[in-house]
């Protein structure tokens, strides 16, 4: 994959920032995380020019209502301060530090750390992220955890910001507050590892679908989904005409970080391979052994109702390192999930 690509017409963004100040290491190379949730569902615009109408998802018995700000809906490049923070919190839970949903952000490290230039324009840009972010409204019924959430929030509940008198007014930081359904997929460990280039892909399409192969593919060989559910699941308005055309653009850049994307005509469908790029951490469904077919029947009365293909790949994502014994490791996560979620 490129990775020092300058060129404008380059399908990755040019890394802004390879060498990173000394005082911001710690930021700069933390490690990306993103709550599952926003994974699976389409929160964000994947438009440049601000969405105002209300949008709702159904998926099943599950539903999700999201009504847009006065600035209009948050966009997946407002995301960025999500995917800060969550790394934040994260890095200190895995040092064993307290955390709470308040997260003090020098502006400086962040636009750093998304890969973003550090002018008087990005600094205005935040400003308008965070009123989106606090002014965007969700309304679901989605379990976190085990909880129901079913009454509205924001994706953030509060911002306070500091900025410096003078001509440029810049940032110097600010605090962001995150809503109690986001900070409980947190603590619930809801969250999956990012690749650094996610910050370089220029198109909020190419992200959305980087999302969406993450959560599904994980760490498979290979995913296939039909073109018109995977359009469906990046919640895009463009017409199934353009997004095929987008795919397939996609497909020939080859620039998707982790997975390779090719798109089957005949069939007119989309296949994500694993490219191997992840680290060993992440690594650990390789040398976790195929399960055996009892497993499955037992998985089922542990989980009654739910899909053992789907609680497999859940608990291959989950695995920080390979059990001693795998079946009777994913027997235990199937019973877990299901005294902590009940039936689908």
């Amino acid at each position: 994959m490129v990775t020092d690509n300058t060129n404008a017409l380059a399908p990755l963004l040019p890394d802004r920032h390879p060498q990173h100040d000394l005082f911001i290491c710690d930021v700069a190379d933390a490690v990306l995380k993103d709550v599952m949730q926003h994974m699976e569902h389409p929160f964000y615009s994947l438009s440049k020019k601000p969405e105002t109408t209300v949008k709702r998802d159904e998926n099943g018995d599950k539903w999700l209502q999201i009504t847009p700000s006065v600035k209009g809906l948050a966009t997946i490049y407002d995301k960025d301060i999500l995917i800060y923070c969550i790394s934040q919190i994260m890095a200190k839970l895995k040092e064993g530090e307290a955390v709470s949903p308040r997260v003090r952000i020098n502006s400086r490290e962040l636009l750093i750390f998304t890969n973003r230039g550090t002018s008087g324009r990005e600094y205005q840009s935040l400003l308008d992220a965070l009123d989106r972010l606090e002014g965007t409204r969700i309304r679901t019924n989605i379990v976190t955890g085990d909880e129901e959430q079913v009454d509205g929030f924001g994706l953030i509940d509060a911002s306070s910001i500091r900025r410096k008198h003078g001509l440029d007014g810049r940032l110097l930081w600010c605090e962001v507050k995150l809503s109690d359904w986001v900070f409980n997929a947190i603590r619930n460990e809801e969250v999956l590892t990012l690749h650094r280039d996610y910050f370089r892909l220029r198109k909020p399409i190419e992200r959305r679908v980087y999302e969406i192969a993450r959560k599904h593919c994980g760490q498979q060989k290979t995913w296939r989904i039909t073109l018109a559910k995977l359009l469906l699941k990046t919640g895009s308005q463009s017409p199934q005409k353009r997004f095929r055309q987008m795919i397939r653009q996609l497909a020939e850049h080859d620039h998707l970080p982790d997975y390779h994307v090719t798109f089957e005509d005949e069939a007119d469908m989309v296949v994500f391979t694993n490219r191997g790029t992840m680290s060993p951490a992440q690594l650990v469904e390789g040398s976790i052994p195929p399960l055996q077919s009892d497993t499955y029947e037992e998985a089922r009365h542990a989980a009654p109702g739910w899909d053992v293909r789907f609680l497999e790949r859940e608990w291959r994502d989950w695995c920080v390192e390979p059990p001693r014994n795998a079946d009777r490791a994913f027997i235990g996560f199937c019973r877990k999930w299901f005294e902590k979620r009940g039936r689908p």
